[in-house]
């Protein structure tokens, strides 16, 4: 397991990436990283992939089309 502290800068509460994490999800600086919330409340932080961007984007537009019947049918 690795461990990182939140500290604070500005308005914003920031987590640093150290240089063996940012190897494991083959990013660096100034790269754009997605983090998504697991069922189960954890978040998992991944790398920027053009193709999975688009099909997140396109998920999150077809839901707000439809956000009553998915309402309805949860």
């Amino acid at each position: 397991m690795m461990t990182s502290k939140i500290r604070k800068v500005g308005n914003s509460a920031v987590m640093t990436l150290t240089a063996e994490m940012l190897a494991i999800l083959d990013a660096k600086e100034g790269d754009t990283l997605h983090v998504v919330r697991g069922d189960d409340g954890s978040l998992r932080i991944m790398a920027n992939d053009p193709a999975l961007a688009a099909a997140l984007e396109a998920g999150e537009a077809v839901m707000d089309e439809n956000r009553d019947l998915l309402q309805a049918l949860a």
